[in-house]
């Protein structure tokens, strides 16, 4: 039987839609090379957020998220991806090595799950409770292999504690002129095919409705879904072992994962990388979680209202952009 090849053509459309992935400020710090039958993806040390991602580590989240998307794409076209994580230890940003063999059938959980990449959004408007959680939960755990990364469910109880973190890293960093100069370049509404767009920001009285939040600039004076008037999300934690690259890494991909399981049950979903960027409210959120972890990022669940009409797809860098082919 002749071996199959795959063809360029699958390649280039799965890194597409991989890079539909969430990014810290939508800043997209990955970059693919295509070499013989084999994909190589790089952390973009040009597109990370300095001010706010310090370590670099919010980057590294990012291009886990993405790789997981990869993978998911190349199983829907009939590829499994064989990874090869830090391949190369003389090029820290060489986060993974892919190379991919054809599989015999694709289940149509499998294909929902890459219809979940392009259906998922950032929801930053305050969100609905999450209807079935008690059924949904157990799912969602199974979902993320804690070997990899622990999942937490934080109580309503200690959702007052939560919002003194999240109001603390924002007075911590009131005359930080370099990270609020950071946000405005990351919200311009000049911005085409990167950063975060103006529809995409809650307005000044949105933001007032959400508790657990950055605050980013606000760029309109909409009020839309008034009928949510407080933020009933659920707020998950995904949390490592330690705090080594390869962790994080791994964190995004098991971001990927949650994101798009919410996603496919119907709900919204919003990731949250501020309250990890400082160390006194990391230490907030580690000491919630029972100090089991190194916190790594947050993710808001929720419904938002069912005859809602899904908002525009946040803008991605042209695929010459981000893929190198060789």
């Amino acid at each position: 039987m002749p071996q199959a090849v795959l063809d360029m053509e699958v390649v280039k459309r799965a890194v597409q839609l991989a890079c539909r992935a969430p990014s810290v400020h939508n800043s997209q710090p990955w970059r693919w090379v295509a070499e013989g039958a084999g994909l190589h993806l790089f952390v973009d040390r040009c597109r990370w957020v300095h001010s706010a991602d310090r370590s670099g580590r919010e980057a590294i989240i990012s291009c886990g998220a993405v790789l997981d998307h990869l993978r998911i794409a190349m199983v829907a076209a009939g590829w499994q991806a064989h990874i090869e994580r830090f391949p190369n230890p003389n090029n820290r940003d060489h986060l993974a090595s892919l190379e991919f063999s054809p599989l015999e059938f694709v289940t149509d959980a499998q294909r929902k799950r890459t219809e979940a990449i392009l259906q998922r959004r950032t929801d930053r408007l305050p969100l609905g409770r999450p209807t079935y959680w008690a059924s949904f939960e157990p799912v969602l755990r199974s979902s993320v292999d804690e070997s990899v990364a622990m999942l937490d469910v934080l109580s309503d109880d200690v959702r007052p504690q939560l919002v003194e973190a999240s109001q603390l890293t924002e007075a911590l960093r009131r005359d930080d002129a370099s990270y609020h100069a950071e946000l405005q370049w990351w919200t311009s509404p000049f911005a085409l095919s990167e950063g975060v767009p103006p529809d995409a920001l809650a307005s000044d009285s949105e933001q007032q409705r959400v508790d657990v939040a950055r605050d980013f600039p606000s760029r309109s004076h909409l009020d839309r879904r008034v009928d949510v008037a407080v933020d009933w999300s659920k707020v998950l934690v995904l949390s490592t072992a330690e705090d080594t690259r390869t962790d994080v890494l791994r964190c995004g991909e098991a971001l990927s994962t949650v994101l798009l399981e919410c996603t496919m049950a119907g709900m919204a979903t919003c990731a949250l990388t501020h309250l990890i960027e400082l160390r006194d409210s990391r230490d907030i959120v580690r000491t919630l979680i029972g100090g089991r972890g190194e916190p790594q990022v947050l993710i808001r669940v929720g419904i938002a209202p069912p005859m809602e009409d899904l908002p525009a797809a946040t803008p991605r860098r042209p695929l010459d952009d981000v893929l190198e082919i060789r």
